[in-house]
């Protein structure tokens, strides 16, 4: 395969998983795993493949750092409890709206606010899409009374806090995918687990063993390390606002793969969020403006 050809290939893999994470998250609500017990799988399965790695690559003076743990208390375990409770009340529509819709505001705001960061004119646009969709959502909500908002809908917003928190220090500290990956693993792994084991209860028994088995290595293999792994591949072949664009666009997907799946609503309120957020999220006018500079470069060349 070309370059191009790959890294679509690995964008393709990581929509999979991050689409299937809204899919697979919903399904703890209809297969009773509890949050505790999942964010203890998550992080206990995913250390036990990482810790091997590390001690084979002799690679462990980054975990000495403190921004390893501020990073796994941040996109770690704060975002995984928020998140995997959210999951549990708001359908996957939702999910799309104020979890993935409103991560880019967040981590714009999030820059601004820990460092000065300014916005630019596409954060400003997509601010402005953003709050007219919320507005009308909101407004076409108060005719139905079904599709109210509710706390699973604050934890997702929250979840999108944490998240733009997370990715702002992870970029202004610079940290490799690997050294993030393995530090938010093994530390998170090292906080929770032990306080998970002395006092938490267990509700193992409330769920189908296949069932925590798929959560397991669906959260703790496929969304923590391979999702990881392909996505950096793919910005390597791609460019960052290529590939972020286009996965973007898999919770969206996921969203309406829901409807018939999980037997979720979807009404003219969620489908106006669901427009509004992704049109701000992907921002598509970003995408007309490359291709018409990239047409002009073009033709200087054949001047």
């Amino acid at each position: 395969m070309t370059v191009r050809t790959q890294g679509y290939f690995f964008v393709f893999i990581t929509m999979c998983i991050w689409g299937g994470f809204t899919i697979f998250s919903r399904l703890n609500a209809h297969w009773h795993v509890s949050v505790w017990d999942l964010v203890a799988m998550r992080f206990a399965i995913a250390s036990l493949i990482l810790i091997p790695v590390l001690i084979y690559k002799k690679d462990f003076s980054f975990l000495w750092d403190s921004r390893p743990v501020i990073l796994a208390l941040i996109g770690g375990l704060a975002y995984c409890f928020t998140v995997y409770t959210a999951f549990l009340h708001a359908p996957a529509a939702h999910a799309a709206i104020f979890l993935n819709g409103c991560i880019p505001l967040c981590t714009a705001v999030a820059a601004y606010l820990l460092f000065k960061q300014p916005f630019d004119k596409h954060t400003w646009l997509s601010l402005i899409i953003m709050m007219a969709a919320l507005v009308l959502m909101s407004y076409l909500m108060l005719h139905d009374q079904v599709s109210a908002l509710g706390v699973g809908d604050l934890l997702l917003f929250i979840s999108a806090v944490w998240w733009g928190i997370f990715t702002v220090l992870l970029r202004q500290w610079k940290l490799s995918a690997w050294h993030a990956t393995a530090g938010v693993v093994i530390w998170s792994a090292i906080i929770y687990l032990p306080i998970y084991i002395l006092f938490i209860p267990k509700h193992f028994q409330n769920a189908a063993p296949i069932h925590l088995l798929i959560q397991g290595l669906f959260h703790g293999i496929l969304v923590v390390i391979v999702a990881t792994l392909t996505y950096v591949a793919a910005i390597e072949r791609l460019g960052a606002f290529k590939t972020g664009s286009i996965v973007t666009l898999a919770p969206f997907i996921a969203a309406i793969v829901a409807v018939p799946l999980l037997n979720e609503p979807l009404n003219a309120a969620i489908v106006c969020g669901l427009i509004g957020m992704g049109g701000g999220a992907l921002q598509p006018w970003r995408w007309l403006r490359k291709d018409t500079l990239a047409t002009q470069l073009a033709k200087q060349k054949q001047g």
